[in-house]
């Protein structure tokens, strides 16, 4: 949307402090303003259904009558969806538990900021807050069908499923050195699909493995063909644990590559950190055995789930891939950056390769830099796109550097 459409609520006490929030937002261009002094007057404008419906709010956290903490519990109660940003006199780390409980209770929190509030820092949160929003409308206000498990498999029979590739680049030298695979469903109707559309009914009946083996193979067989063309490219394929474990997983991978000319080497398979940390030997001895053969692992969403430390240390993957969530705006975020720091400091010392997920602006990949990362992958560098678009998008990168 553009931002003249938009309806800002600009919720704080002191009147002098409210008109400057008010002029960052008119320099913007934002089309609509509406000026409250307390919380209650805020809740009214948010929830009653006034028109313009607001679209975002800023929100200091010590407003009287009702302060931020109450109003986000009551917008999570109500089902509010406008997007949220909440500014105080507290330290950064109360502001960044202010933001992890807006995310707890399903608030649509764009961020938070320390006062006196930088102009800048504003505006920058605000164009930061809608670029996602901007790439979310295409694909999330559509309404699509339930698919039903017999759509999806008939789906899969037809071929209707593709791997798309999104670059991986090494941050010292800003060279590619990989590819993750993304599944998409190519629909002949609804378009370019995304897991969201597919994977729970798959899930549901326990049959992860049809949609794994279809873009194994073709994810191999574009690792082929862009080797065909001069670029000796490794993968790296997100893989069901079901999957892996199957008994002839070992020898169908060894078919595969041998029918497409790919060295273990260059495959890497991702699987998330819960996934991976298992004491079940028979799922152990699986994992060691693909290392034994050359190829890759690589443990996805890392800080997401309960790590056992011990374990960590004992499972032999070679990549440790952080979640988005201590990656996106760490530079701005002292708690997240600390965490997102134990993170390298810990692939460092396992001597693992780690790989930052979810590098969405410049800030992002700079930050990374500085604090010794070796991969970064996220929409400041590309979207996922089909391996077809690949050579053209990485002439176009090498050029950029």
């Amino acid at each position: 949307m553009d931002i003249a459409q938009l309806h800002f609520l600009v919720a704080e006490a002191e009147q002098t402090q409210r008109l400057a929030l008010a002029d960052v937002l008119v320099h913007m261009g934002v089309g609509h303003i509406t000026q409250v002094p307390d919380g209650h007057t805020a809740l009214r404008h948010l929830t009653a259904g006034l028109a313009p419906l607001v679209d975002a709010a800023i929100l200091d956290l010590s407003l009287p009558g009702m302060d931020a903490l109450e109003l986000i519990r009551r917008l999570a109660e109500l089902k509010c969806r406008s997007g949220i940003i909440v500014l105080g006199a507290q330290s950064s780390a109360v502001l960044i538990s202010v933001e992890t409980m807006a995310q707890a209770y399903g608030v649509n929190i764009w961020g938070t900021l320390t006062k006196p509030v930088s102009p800048a820092r504003l505006e920058a949160l605000i164009q930061h807050a809608l670029l996602p929003a901007a790439q979310r409308n295409t694909e999330g206000h559509r309404q699509l069908p339930q698919f039903s498990f017999s759509e999806v498999g008939q789906a899969l029979q037809d071929g209707q499923f593709d791997p798309y590739f999104q670059p991986k680049i090494e941050l010292e030298t800003g060279q590619v050195k990989g590819l993750e695979m993304f599944a998409r469903w190519r629909h002949p109707v609804f378009g370019v699909l995304e897991p969201v559309s597919f994977m729970r009914v798959l899930e549901q009946h326990k049959r992860i493995d049809f949609l794994d083996w279809t873009l194994i193979e073709k994810s191999v067989a574009a690792c082929r063909a862009l080797h065909d063309q001069g670029i000796p490219i490794s993968v790296s394929i997100n893989v069901d644990p079901s999957t892996l474990a199957h008994p002839q997983f070992m020898e169908q991978m060894a078919a595969c590559l041998e029918r497409h000319r790919i060295m273990a080497d260059y495959i890497t398979f991702e699987m998330t950190e819960s996934a991976v940390l298992t004491t079940e030997p028979h799922f152990i001895e699986r994992l060691i055995r693909l290392r034994m053969k050359g190829y890759g692992l690589a443990i996805d969403d890392y800080g997401t789930g309960r790590s056992n430390l011990q374990l960590l240390a004992r499972i032999p993957f070679s990549e440790l891939k952080i979640d988005r969530s201590f990656v996106d705006g760490a530079f701005k975020k002292p708690a997240i950056a600390a965490v997102l720091r134990s993170c390298l400091g810990l692939a460092r010392n396992l001597d693992r390769r780690s790989v930052a997920v979810g590098v969405e602006t410049k800030e992002d990949w700079d930050f990374l830099q500085g604090l010794g990362c070796t991969y970064a992958q996220g929409y400041y560098i590309a979207k996922p796109m089909p391996v077809e678009d690949f050579p053209a998008w990485l002439t176009d990168w090498r050029h950029f550097f």
